[in-house]
């Protein structure tokens, strides 16, 4: 029997690492010359000439939820993949498929919001292509949008106070940047977006008090790359924070300690959390990023992000460490347990 695509093969975990590294990669995996981070090192951007560059398709349902909406979804993913590489996002392109049937004014909304995110992030949408498919053919509407960047001083400078701590020789905030001693930190709440999207599609009334993270974190980037030691960015996009950090872990080829006591959930997130059976840190998030950053700037990067709007309720929760492999979460009971990347994604169809 032919093995057929499943839902989780997109999904952010074990599966659609498989799925990339089995069945894509061995045929666009042998870039040219000129990729200075390509594609076969699966960072959430790619480097060319020092131009940033990704691209992220989305098909998020319902397309309106508590706190955005299908267009403020593309639009914020875009801009934060270039961002978390170190980079100025500069210039978005927009490619809709639309179904058939498709309320105009549902439709202009989504647009809408992806103009006034675009210019809350300073990166405007430049170029793009629309197409109508016959009804049934697809879910209502999907979005793809790329970005590009640039390199700026901030980034420069950022990795030159690096280098005044620890050995440093890469040029952009990688997975793989991780060395031990680095302290890991996150920016706020994870888990609102897929609780918020969920409790809407499915009626469970959590809605009312949870909202979607989504955001442009360019703005907070610019904030800690100002104050200098960051090593490696990632947002915890699918798959959640336990996606993330074991990329970190994998890529840097170094342990990772979390405290779970540390790690910022909100009580709403929780008890859905406890009800539904699911995870809270592989739950996909969308206005969040977890940094690496060296241990003697730790508290000062933690200090400008509590100022940051996105960031009141950032926490250190975690370090890197040569004394274990993997990544290991320090549970509230006083345990550990091992903590692996997600076989899929618990809340699908979020981003």
């Amino acid at each position: 029997m032919t093995d057929k695509i499943k839902l989780a093969d997109g999904a952010g975990g074990q599966l659609m690492d498989k799925l990339i590294k089995q069945k894509i990669l061995k045929y666009f995996g042998k870039e040219s010359t000129s990729a200075e981070i390509p594609l076969s090192m699966l960072d959430d951007s790619a480097v060319i000439d020092d131009i940033v560059f990704t691209t992220d398709s989305h098909t998020v349902q319902p397309i309106i939820f508590p706190g955005g909406d299908l267009g403020s979804l593309a639009v914020a993913g875009t801009v934060n993949d270039v961002s978390v590489m170190g980079a100025k996002p500069i210039a978005l392109s927009s490619g809709f498929i639309v179904e058939e049937g498709l309320s105009i004014d549902i439709f202009e909304k989504i647009v809408n919001s992806m103009s006034k995110v675009s210019k809350q992030a300073n990166a405007p949408i430049v170029t793009g292509d629309t197409k109508v498919v016959e009804k049934g053919a697809i879910q209502e509407f999907m979005i793809n949008t790329s970005g590009i960047g640039k390199r700026t001083k901030l980034l420069d400078d950022n990795i030159k106070e690096v280098k005044r701590y620890r050995s440093f020789d890469k040029r952009w905030l990688l997975d793989s940047n991780l060395k031990n001693g680095d302290v890991i930190i996150l920016s706020g709440n994870i888990g609102e977006h897929g609780i918020a999207l969920m409790s809407f599609r499915e009626g469970y009334g959590f809605e009312t008090r949870i909202k979607s993270d989504i955001a442009p974190i360019n703005g907070l980037m610019d904030k800690v790359l100002n104050v200098r030691g960051i090593v490696s960015s990632k947002d915890p996009t699918r798959g959640g924070l336990s996606n993330t950090v074991n990329e970190f872990s994998e890529k840097s080829n170094v342990g990772i300690i979390l405290g779970e006591d540390s790690i910022p959930i909100p009580t709403g997130v929780r008890s859905a959390c406890d009800m539904l059976g699911i995870d809270p840190l592989e739950i996909g998030n969308e206005g969040k990023v977890v940094l690496g950053v060296v241990k003697e700037k730790a508290e000062e990067v933690l200090k400008e992000i509590k100022k940051h709007p996105l960031g009141k309720n950032a926490a250190i929760i975690g370090r890197a460490t040569d004394e274990i492999k993997g990544v290991v979460l320090e549970t509230t009971v006083g345990g550990k347990r091992n903590l692996h990347k997600p076989i899929g994604d618990p809340v699908p169809r979020i981003c």
